[in-house]
């Protein structure tokens, strides 16, 4: 029986709910009175159940597809407004014990060359990243309690966060690791990380267990439960997600939603990210070799979905997607994204050579950060944000969610925004993007409601010019 305040992950994931859900969505896919009436509870703007989400899912009625479509773009720029929030993943290590059949980084892949950053080679890393103009890292390592132990993943972020170079510095590390213990996830709590991400990569355990043969990751439980330890250690921001192409996606959809409710039934804060990745090629891995990969079409419809079923939540689009794809799903709920990304340990400071790759997938996106920055303006019509003052601020967990159900975090993110894009602009970027940027800044001063907020921004932005840095809301 489905129970979404069950600590066991055959509770709060509980297959024959997900089956039972299908067969429901299914049976009513064409159903329009059923589909008007969760589309009319959609517009309240305050989410969908799994059921309901996965009876929209099913449909394929094109006008009720776009109403989709529309309702996702509001509830995107209610919650959000027009800013887009900019990171990039650092891979600490390749190391690992596990057996992920879809992972170039899986144990028995012997030809990969094997790489961990030590605290100098982070030290070129993390500058190379602040000379782009990041603030805000993702990182990432393999699971093998010799070569990454939490120890050496604590020492990573100290040492990230000491790092100055000009007027650069890292001001939000998350953490992408394996599943851990509450004792573990304590001590990420007390380095000062951000959001703990963890993607469940395929919900349906049968096809999770086959897919994760060896290793301390077989263990679907531990993995399935590990936002619950999370929580319990002290971590207000976590990070579902899962990789589409692994399973059928209907399915996965379903169960995303369900971990979701199940951490708003127990903990009252639901997921602060959802990331929607898609397999893709890399080293020894064929996405071809999965039979379960999924249309851009397909993908877009569940990007507006997941948007309208759990709008609080940001979503994360990473440079595993195309430009193209990129511009097609930002504007359906799409909050952060990745520039100028490197899935590899390392290569931000020097790029590696072609024969000594340990990418962990293909970038399809491989523009640069200042590309990206004037494609969000000039083309996308965004405000390109290096904002990290919630989490400085303690605005996160309960705190952030309550700010942002009643879509008051507008009127922090708003300045905020501008004002690290200011930064940007004034330390990093090329003349053609300084001066798309400097004209979207006036414009979008102005559409800051509050008139306090605007003159204090103002002034800020004008004291950024003259050397200052890091004012926050």
């Amino acid at each position: 029986m489905y129970d979404p305040k069950s600590l066991k992950a055959a509770d709060f994931i509980n297959h024959e709910e997900v089956e039972d859900t299908l067969a429901y969505a299914e049976k009513n896919k064409n159903n329009v009175e059923l589909i008007d009436q969760i589309l009319e509870k959609a517009r309240l703007q305050k989410g969908l159940t799994h059921r309901e989400a996965s009876v929209l899912l099913a449909c394929d009625i094109p006008e009720k597809v776009q109403e989709y479509f529309d309702l996702a773009q509001k509830i995107k720029q209610d919650y959000y407004g027009n800013r887009i929030v900019l990171f990039a993943p650092l891979y600490l290590s390749n190391y690992c014990v596990n057996g992920c059949v879809y992972c170039p980084y899986h144990a028995k892949n012997k030809h990969i060359p094997r790489k961990k950053l030590t605290q100098e080679d982070i030290v070129r890393e993390v500058t190379a990243l602040q000379d782009m103009g990041h603030k805000r890292l993702a990182i990432e390592a393999g699971e093998d309690p010799v070569n990454n132990p939490i120890e050496y993943i604590l020492e990573c972020i100290k040492t990230i966060y000491s790092i100055k170079h000009k007027n650069g510095a890292i001001r939000r590390v998350n953490v992408n690791i394996a599943a851990t213990t509450v004792e573990n996830y304590r001590k990420l709590k007390d380095a000062g990380i951000g959001t703990y991400i963890l993607f469940q990569e395929t919900y349906h355990k049968e096809s999770y267990e086959k897919l994760h043969p060896t290793g301390p990751k077989h263990n679907y439980e531990y993995h399935t439960e590990a936002m619950d330890r999370a929580m319990e250690g002290g971590i207000d921001d976590v990070g579902l997600g899962v990789l589409f192409g692994l399973e059928l996606y209907k399915y996965e959809f379903a169960a995303l939603l369900m971990h979701a409710e199940h951490l708003e039934a127990v903990h009252g804060v639901g997921p602060h990210t959802i990331s929607v990745p898609r397999i893709k090629h890399a080293d020894d891995i064929d996405p071809n070799a999965f039979d379960n990969s999924i249309s851009d079409d397909i993908f877009a419809k569940l990007c507006a979905l997941i948007r309208i079923a759990v709008p609080y939540t940001g979503m994360i689009i990473s440079t595993r997607e195309s430009q193209a794809v990129r511009e097609k799903v930002i504007p359906l709920g799409i909050s952060q994204i990745s520039g100028a990304s490197r899935t590899s340990v390392g290569g931000y400071c020097e790029p590696e050579p072609e024969d000594e790759s340990s990418e962990q997938f293909d970038v399809s996106d491989k523009r640069t950060l200042d590309q990206v920055v004037n494609w969000l303006m000039k083309d996308m019509h965004y405000i390109p944000s290096f904002c990290t003052a919630c989490y400085r601020e303690g605005r996160t967990g309960d705190r952030f969610m309550a700010l942002c159900k009643s879509k008051q975090i507008l009127n922090c993110c708003h300045p905020n925004a501008l004002m690290t894009l200011k930064e940007y602009l004034v330390d990093y970027a090329s003349p053609d993007t300084r001066a798309v940027g400097e004209a979207l800044i006036e414009k979008e001063l102005l559409n800051i409601p509050n008139e306090k907020v605007r003159r204090i921004a103002a002034e800020h932005i004008a004291e950024i010019e003259n050397g200052k840095r890091d004012f926050r809301f």
